[in-house]
């Protein structure tokens, strides 16, 4: 049996986090014109811990951003995938493109030493295309979302997110609670790996 103390807990982020769309103003998924697949509606939403590491003397984990569809009876499909350092800004950006109606542009930046680490891809035109930067464009019933792979890249059109008041509030609630959990994980990562470290071997 594993000892407990070696082991990470279960937050099961997933089934905390799902939003239902189905009242909401109709948003879709896979809009792109190179998209993987056909566009779908989204009738709900989740963030899911895809997986910790602990590499390079730190912890890092990775986590995704959801959909699912009755026209894929309900599958979970990622449509964002990133790490421990998006979901605060992607929530605050996606804050203010819905108060102000204007465009939000997210850069993503990576620190010196990390030009191979992804911090974000999109699942909609690839299997984790890496992104440079993430557009929230706002529009009267909807948020757009769209990225771009590269400075050179054209912009790609992925799936929206509606702009209704009870949904902007659900979605900030479910984020935050979400941040706390993701880097509670770090902490418990960071801790496990010291704790294995220092074990006798």
């Amino acid at each position: 049996m594993m000892d407990p103390q070696n082991a990470l807990s279960d937050r099961n982020l997933e089934a905390n986090t799902t939003l239902s769309l189905k009242r909401e103003p109709a948003c879709f998924a896979f809009l792109s014109s190179r998209s993987v697949t056909a566009p779908q509606p989204i009738d709900s939403l989740n963030l899911d811990l895809a997986s910790v590491d602990y590499f390079g003397g730190r912890a890092s984990l990775w986590a995704t951003l959801e959909v699912r569809s009755g026209a894929t009876n309900e599958q979970p499909t990622a449509v964002l995938g990133f790490d421990e350092t998006f979901l605060r800004p992607f929530t605050r950006a996606l804050i203010e493109a819905a108060a102000s109606r204007h465009p939000y542009r997210m850069t993503i930046l990576r620190e010196a030493g990390e030009n191979e680490r992804q911090r974000v891809v999109e699942y909609v035109t690839g299997p984790g295309v890496a992104l440079t930067e993430v557009i929230l464009t706002p529009h009267d019933t909807v948020v757009v979302v769209s990225g771009r792979a590269g400075e050179d890249a054209e912009e790609e059109t992925l799936f929206q997110l509606p702009r209704s008041d009870s949904f902007m509030r659900a979605f900030v609630k479910v984020t935050c609670q979400a941040d706390q959990a993701l880097r509670e994980t770090l902490a418990e990562s960071e801790k496990l790996a010291r704790r294995r470290a220092g074990a006798p071997s």
